[in-house]
């Protein structure tokens, strides 16, 4: 593969994702391969708030707090010497696997929703004996998620078992083995409709990835490449969608959802910002 410019450790994915993070007069680039597609980028506007004004596309924001954002990441980054080359080893696994850029890097490394209340790390870099897990995955996120959804930012993936725990994950999550990302679509959809996007290509090609599928609350779901499954589908899709959890799955997804309110009848409408997330929002919802 040709060599590119010089890879940020803020920033690895390929255009479309937003902003990148600069760091005038600090060597904190690392040198990596972009994915083919990639092109240098003039310089980009400052990072926008982590709170979006009422009525603009922020589904993230229900689940990112200040610590697990990019500033966030920038601190966790450089409050130990050895992440940086952690970051970098995995980040070229990545790109060795053709993964590279199916979404930003360093987001594959936020924890917990509730990495606060649990006093763990808001990123952590998980083993690397679990590194293949999160390959096929991604694999399918790139296939069959991205084409539909568009960009989409994770907003867990690895949790250590004791996180998982005090999260309120399944007993046997497959965010323990760092198969499962949760995610927010990047791009304004209702939740109806993105149910209607993702289920019809994981009933058509879910099964040959091993993908699992979940949705949570609001705009938050669940991909992972453990066993195909599928659970939380909403009454308005269920009939279409219907899901797909056989008894020995029970421990590795989440409980259903509490009712929630429609979303707009108009998918191309920009729904308003989500609620904020409660004090324990994975209690319960997680897998």
């Amino acid at each position: 593969m040709r060599r590119g410019p010089l890879f940020c450790a803020f920033q690895a994915a390929r255009a479309g994702y937003g902003s990148s993070m600069r760091f005038p007069g600090m060597a904190l680039l690392l040198v990596a391969t972009p994915l083919p597609a990639q092109v240098a980028r003039p310089p980009a506007p400052p990072v926008a708030p982590a709170v979006a004004p009422a009525g603009q596309w922020d589904p993230g924001a229900a689940y990112i707090t200040a610590g697990q954002d990019e500033p966030g990441y920038r601190s966790w980054y450089l409050a130990a010497p050895g992440r940086a080359a952690q970051v970098k080893s995995f980040n070229d696994y990545l790109l060795g696997a053709q993964v590279g850029g199916v979404v930003p890097t360093w987001q594959l490394l936020r924890t917990a929703t509730s990495w606060q209340a649990c006093g763990a790390q808001p990123f952590e870099v998980p083993p690397t004996e679990d590194w293949p897990h999160i390959i096929n995955t991604l694999r399918y996120i790139r296939d069959y998620v991205v084409p539909v959804l568009g960009p989409v930012e994770p907003v867990s993936a690895y949790r250590n078992p004791s996180l998982n725990v005090c999260a309120g994950g399944a007993p046997e999550s497959a965010h323990k083995l760092y198969s499962a990302i949760d995610m927010v679509p990047l791009r304004p959809i209702t939740r109806e409709a993105m149910m209607r996007s993702l289920c019809g290509d994981h009933s058509a090609h879910g099964e040959a990835y091993h993908a699992g599928l979940g949705f949570y609350a609001f705009m938050r779901f669940h991909v992972d490449s453990t066993k195909y499954r599928r659970w939380n589908m909403d009454p308005a899709v269920a009939a279409e969608c219907p899901a797909i959890v056989h008894p020995e799955d029970a421990a590795s997804v989440g409980q259903p959802l509490p009712p929630m309110t429609p979303t707009p009848a108009q998918p191309q409408a920009v729904p308003a910002a989500p609620l904020p997330a409660p004090a324990k929002p994975e209690r319960g919802l997680t897998h």
